[in-house]
């Protein structure tokens, strides 16, 4: 087995047809067709579905396996580079929106002044969107709503935050502006809440379970900021993290309502199991625990752990 090998079958999967494959890898048809041929004579399985131009089922295992290769050769590359001058590479970062917002700007920063050679990309997505990213090896941090139960990622804690209902105006619950809440309070309204089975969610449900209660929703949104932009607007009322609210958002008529008696979200740091992690990645971990620690005393309703 060769790398070019694997090289050939993943430009397939992400290309679809032999040719494409071809040209992206800036070769000719024949050779992808000799690599994946040989693939599968070592391996003893058909691994691409010619007529459909897709992977087989067992094609999708190598797939999986071949882009963890790729990635672990990279981190080997930048390790090398980081032992013979400053940390250099590429970190490939995964951030759940809300934090995103007030933990990027102030990253960036951190890595461009003490890691000028490290180049940084960022996705924003939610965290069921970036775990299965991280897990196929398409990201080197994450930054996720915890607890998490996965056999292949470890998550350590970064910090908590408080959970408070933005209530739009002219809805009932405004009425008397920012104040204290009770969950129970909300059993008679229509809410913006998380999926079911989402980290965010389970806690809701337990409080509400606690007070003998059944929550109603208009809509469940697997997106905190758009149901925190959804309540701005008016369309109903959302429980979210504080820092689903921005700071430079200029107040309007909504209220947010502190939720009492409410355990706090929880945001950790998600890696892989096996393999460790590149130079860049492992100064970008530091970093990101750094500006945690600086950052949670000015932020009202987070705390660092």
């Amino acid at each position: 087995m060769e790398l070019k090998q694997l090289d050939a079958l993943t430009a397939v999967a992400e290309h679809g047809r032999f040719s494409a494959a071809a040209r992206a890898l800036d070769t000719v048809q024949s050779n992808i067709s000799t690599h994946i041929a040989r693939l599968e004579d070592d391996l003893g399985a058909l691994l691409v579905d010619r007529s459909a131009g897709e992977l087989t089922a067992e094609g999708q295992v190598v797939l999986t396996r071949a882009r963890r290769i790729n990635t672990e050769l990279a981190a080997l590359r930048d390790d090398v580079a980081s032992m013979t001058s400053r940390v250099t590479g590429r970190v490939r970062i995964g951030i759940i929106g809300t934090t995103g917002r007030w933990l990027l700007p102030p990253l960036l920063d951190e890595l461009s002044r003490s890691f000028p050679d490290v180049a940084t990309t960022v996705i924003d997505a939610t965290t069921s969107a970036l775990i299965p990213m991280l897990e196929h090896g398409d990201l080197d941090l994450a930054i996720i709503n915890t607890p998490l139960q996965h056999d292949e990622l470890f998550t350590s804690p970064m910090f908590e935050e408080k959970l408070v209902v933005i209530a739009p105006e002219g809805h009932t619950l405004s009425a008397d502006g920012d104040r204290p809440i009770d969950i129970g309070e909300l059993a008679e309204h229509k809410l913006l809440l998380s999926p079911p089975g989402s980290n965010l969610r389970m806690l809701i449900d337990e409080a509400a379970r606690r007070e003998k209660i059944q929550l109603q929703t208009v809509a469940e949104l697997d997106g905190i900021r758009l149901a925190a932009t959804l309540a701005f607007q008016g369309y109903a009322p959302a429980i979210v993290p504080v820092t689903a609210i921005p700071s430079w958002v200029g107040r309007g008529g909504w209220a947010v309502l502190s939720l009492q008696e409410m355990p706090p979200r929880r945001v950790g740091l998600a890696v892989r199991r096996r393999g460790m992690l590149s130079a860049p990645a492992s100064a970008t971990r530091d970093a990101l625990r750094q500006v945690v620690r600086k950052l949670a005393p000015t932020i009202d309703g987070l705390t660092a752990v």
